[in-house]
């Protein structure tokens, strides 16, 4: 152990604790960092510099806070795959597919993608597919902008460093800056809406399940044909989602 210990390139060792902060907390100051760390203040900010410049990290618009980048963020593992948490979805997946009679999906989110890690297909003979495994641009879906939402503005413009965003439908939303008032939107109401911007003739809504960082959060969607997916019945399905997503259980000890 004292030999391997031998090897440690200090500075590495520093930026690789730091990353791990990011597991734990949403945001960082120079100062928190250094407490946690136990180096100079000097040390934390040339190390949150260094994860900045490499998308590791992303500072805040006060220039004072730091939050996970999106290269960290696309490493992180999927939220919703591991087996405890499977099995937890299972009862929220079952309660909003008969509340809502659509098809269901959970979702988490992996740099500007988002991907579907389990749900429930509808019985309608006319109904939307259960693409379970896979990814979508977060953009164009109402369960990636829900979780979008869930990130800061800094975060968002990390994930899309330019203001042309790609197109999906005709309907997808292709400017940074309508992203970005949309999520504001999305915020107030605690929901997402995409009408055929993912899928033509497809409609979905999507509200929050799960997790209090980045690295474990999950929505929950519902998505319909448009003739089913009206405003009316997009803001009730939020509501039939809200309450399943009430039903996850806590953690196993």
């Amino acid at each position: 152990m004292a030999e391997a210990k031998s090897y440690i390139i200090e500075s590495l060792d520093t930026g690789l604790r730091l990353m791990r902060l990011f597991l734990t907390h949403d945001t960082l100051s120079v100062t928190a960092a250094a407490r946690e760390l136990e180096v100079a203040r000097s040390t934390a900010h040339r190390v949150l510099s260094t994860l900045e410049a490499r998308g590791f990290a992303t500072r805040d618009a006060s220039g004072r806070g730091y939050s996970a980048g999106p290269e960290l963020v696309t490493l992180g593992r999927p939220a919703g795959y591991g087996p405890d948490i499977r099995g937890r979805l299972q009862a929220v997946l079952d309660a909003a597919a008969t509340a809502t009679g659509e098809t269901i999906s959970a979702a988490a989110l992996i740099g500007d993608q988002v991907i579907i890690t389990d749900g429930r297909e509808s019985s309608h003979p006319v109904r939307a597919v259960l693409e379970t495994g896979r990814a979508h641009p977060a953009h164009a879906t109402s369960a990636g902008k829900v979780l979008l939402a869930q990130l800061t503005s800094e975060q968002v413009c990390a994930l899309y460093p330019v203001e042309r965003l790609p197109g999906v439908t005709g309907r997808t939303l292709v400017s940074r800056a309508a992203l970005l008032a949309e999520l504001v939107r999305i915020r107030t109401l605690g929901r997402a809406e995409s009408a055929g911007e993912s899928v033509e003739g497809m409609n979905a809504v999507a509200v929050p399940l799960a997790g209090n960082s980045w690295r474990d959060r999950l929505a929950l969607m519902a998505t319909m044909p448009a003739d089913r997916g009206t405003a009316s019945a997009l803001a009730q399905h939020a509501v039939e989602l809200r309450r399943a997503a009430g039903l996850l259980s806590h953690p196993s000890a």
